[in-house]
């Protein structure tokens, strides 16, 4: 079983950063990188649980 989750990270148009998983249906967004990381986070527990993050 794969653990890995790729995320493609860019600077939005409208300023702050933009990310989105790679082969599956995870997007979020935040002004900073440093807020973008615990986004992410969110991101993947609210699409997997809890179990997914040590």
């Amino acid at each position: 079983m794969n653990n890995e989750i790729i995320f493609l990270v860019y600077q939005s148009p409208e300023g702050g950063y933009e990310a989105q998983a790679l082969g599956h249906s995870i997007y979020t967004e935040a002004d900073t990188l440093d807020e973008l990381r615990l986004m992410i986070k969110d991101a993947v527990i609210c699409h997997f649980g809890d179990e997914v993050i040590d």
